[in-house]
C-alpha cells in the first residue's frame, strides 16, 4: 500500500493510526501542503485525488481518498482489530462522534478555510473547535469508558485524538473538556497513536520532530 500524507494531516494521521493499529505496513509519500503553493494542487496528485487533498491511499489495486472511507475499508478487508463495535448501538455511538468531529469540526478549521480568514484564522479556528467541543464533550460523558466509546479503541478515538492536536496548535484551552483530555491522554500512550504522530513522519521538519 501507499499512503500520501502529510505530517501535520489531521486527516492523515486517522488513517496513520488505523494502518498502525492493523499492522498494515505502507510505503508514505509526502504531499507538503504548503510548499510549491501546495503540491496537492499539482496535475499528478490531482490524478491520484481529484478532490487535491490528503489522504489517499493505494490499496489492493484501488486509490481511495476520504479518511474515514479508508477506514471503514480497511476494517471491512482487515477486521483485526476491529475498530467498530458489534453492538449496534455502540456502533451508531462511534460513527456518531467520528461525524461530529470529521463533518462539524475539522473542515471549518482546515488549511483551505483559514487561508480565506486571514488575520482572523486563529480566533476563527478556536470559535469553530470550542463550539464542537462544548458538545463532544457532553456526548462523551453518555458514552466514553477508557476511550470514546466504552474500554476499545474505536473509529472515534481515530478522529479524536488529531482534532485534540489541532486544538492544542490553536491555543484552544482544554479546561472546560476534562472528559476530551482524559480520553485523549490515554490514547497517546498506545504505540500506534505514537508512531502515526505528526511529530514522527519521514516529512515532519526536524524542529518538529519527537
Amino acid at each position: 500500500p501507499i499512503l500520501y500524507s502529510y505530517f501535520r494531516s489531521s486527516c492523515s494521521w486517522r488513517v496513520r493510526i488505523a494502518l498502525a493499529l492493523k499492522g498494515i505496513a505502507c510505503d508514505v509519500v509526502p504531499v507538503n501542503l504548503l510548499k510549491d503553493e501546495g503540491q496537492q494542487f499539482s496535475a499528478e496528485f490531482k490524478a491520484i485525488n481529484p478532490m487535491q487533498q490528503v489522504p489517499a491511499l493505494k490499496i489492493d489495486g484501488i486509490t481511495l481518498s476520504q479518511s474515514l472511507a479508508i477506514i471503514h475499508y480497511l476494517e471491512d478487508t482487515r477486521p483485526n482489530p476491529r475498530l467498530l463495535p458489534q453492538d449496534p448501538k455502540k456502533r451508531a455511538q462511534v460513527r456518531m462522534i467520528a461525524d461530529h468531529i470529521v463533518s462539524g469540526i475539522q473542515p471549518l478549521q482546515n488549511l483551505s478555510i483559514l487561508k480565506q480568514m486571514g488575520e482572523k484564522k486563529t480566533e476563527w479556528a478556536q470559535n469553530c473547535i470550542t463550539s464542537g467541543f462544548q458538545a463532544l464533550e457532553q456526548i462523551l460523558q453518555h458514552t466514553a469508558g477508557r476511550y470514546c466509546v466504552g474500554d476499545e479503541v474505536s473509529m472515534a478515538d481515530l478522529c479524536l485524538v488529531p482534532q485534540v492536536a489541532n486544538a492544542e496548535r490553536f491555543k484552544v484551552n482544554m479546561d472546560p473538556y476534562p472528559t476530551i483530555s482524559r480520553i485523549n491522554k490515554a490514547l497517546l500512550e498506545l504505540e500506534a497513536f505514537k508512531v502515526s504522530h505528526p511529530s514522527r513522519q519521514p516529512d515532519t521538519p526536524p524542529e518538529l520532530q519527537a
